[in-house]
């Protein structure tokens, strides 16, 4: 049977050329990312201990409604205290039993959820500065038929949903510059400066041929000494985040760090915490309330508005299809000559095989000189491809080689 594949040509201002562009990204430690990467642990966790016990099958889950609930402290300079924790709540539904068999649930993702928080912000106490509550439902079991329950099962699963994924590449040269930082401070920075918190949000302007890229972080107390050793941290991230961007562009870029600290001979208000995240001292954070499959927030293009985090990687639409069609775009820009900006939307319908989407529609731009009615077998033959080996987005996932925030 074949496809609904849908190649189109799209009239509409290439990203680059229009005058005004946002991009952000919001990093791991912020609230949001919090929520995200808790609920994508307790998913991967929950599937890896049903393959292990289901013959390599993995059951009904869906952990994408956790909540982060702000605590309080009193950061000072060369270390403060955290005056309440900060309260992280796990939702969702997990099978609990099937067939013979009982899983711990809770338990599972009560540890998923601990070991994530203690990798990802080493600053943290795990015994006093977080409280980790699981109140997950019960899954159905009547929804495993959807599911691979069985080592070397073939069958397709059916999608859960009568919903959408999008997708969109290249990569503007604004986005291509929050990821790279994002990435440079992770790797690069940050393990010789641990000032710099993990709660950062990287906020980028593009005003015809000028940069700005806005940059709110957390500074961690018990490494800064005083106000003129927070002033010197935010002189060096803006020398070194500036030429990080220049890497990605010819255009004039500025960098502006915490630009609503107060920082007076005898007064000073800035972004200083204990740990390194703004959830220790007022704000809340949600699952899929930040950033979109490809990490970014991208007003300027098409998004899908679903939760990708912790939704189950078998048959959940709202996670599969906004990663494979992201996935998609970014091969299709790589292999076709002649593909100037592309966007990918995939529709389900509920109850049907998800490797036969109701729609794949790719919507193409073609360079000066291409017309994309050339362009179209060969984009048709890569959706085409990747919708047949659809699972392949399940095995990374699970594997946690794809990230979903």
């Amino acid at each position: 049977m074949k496809r609904n594949i849908n190649v189109s040509h799209l009239i509409q201002t290439p990203i680059e050329k229009q005058k005004i562009e946002l991009v952000e990204r919001k990093c791991v430690g912020h609230p949001d990312s919090l929520a995200d990467g808790v609920a994508e642990a307790i998913s991967r966790a929950l599937c890896k201990e049903y393959m292990a016990e289901c013959d390599g099958g993995v059951l009904h889950h869906n952990t994408d409604q956790g909540e982060v609930v702000a605590g309080e402290s009193m950061p000072q300079f060369g270390g403060g205290k955290i005056v309440r924790p900060i309260y992280f709540l796990l939702t969702g539904r997990a099978t609990r039993k099937f067939g013979d068999k009982t899983f711990a649930t809770d338990a599972i993702a009560v540890k998923a959820a601990r070991e994530y928080l203690k990798n990802t912000m080493p600053t943290f106490n795990m015994d006093t500065d977080v409280i980790v509550d699981c109140r997950m439902g019960s899954g159905s079991t009547d929804l495993c038929d959807v599911f691979n329950t069985r080592k070397g099962h073939t069958v397709i699963p059916r999608a859960n949903d009568t919903s959408f994924g999008v997708g969109h590449a290249p990569f503007s040269q604004v986005e291509q510059i929050i990821l790279g930082l994002d990435d440079y401070i992770a790797k690069e920075f940050r393990p010789k400066n641990p000032m710099l918190g993990y709660d950062i949000k990287l906020m980028g302007l593009r005003d015809i041929n000028k940069i700005t890229i806005t940059v709110a972080a957390a500074m961690v107390d018990r490494y800064c000494s005083g106000a003129d050793d927070y002033v010197e941290m935010k002189e060096k991230m803006c020398e070194n985040f500036s030429k990080v961007a220049q890497k990605y562009t010819d255009r004039k870029v500025k960098v502006a760090v915490n630009t609503a600290d107060i920082i007076k001979k005898n007064r000073f208000s800035g972004f200083l915490t204990v740990n390194g995240t703004s959830a220790e001292m007022g704000d809340d954070g949600s699952v899929g309330r930040g950033n979109r499959c490809n990490g970014l927030i991208t007003p300027n293009r098409p998004m899908s508005m679903e939760a990708t985090s912790g939704k189950n990687p078998i048959n959940h639409i709202g996670k599969i299809y906004n990663l494979l069609s992201t996935e998609i775009a970014k091969e299709a820009c790589q292999k076709v000559d002649g593909v100037e900006e592309m966007y990918v939307r995939l529709l389900s319908q509920i109850g049907h095989a998800i490797d036969y989407p109701h729609m794949a529609s790719v919507q193409v731009i073609a360079k000066r000189g291409y017309s994309y009615k050339d362009l179209a077998p060969e984009v048709e033959e890569i959706v085409n491809t990747r919708l047949e080996n659809i699972t392949d987005i399940t095995k990374l996932v699970i594997e946690g080689k794809l990230n979903t925030f």
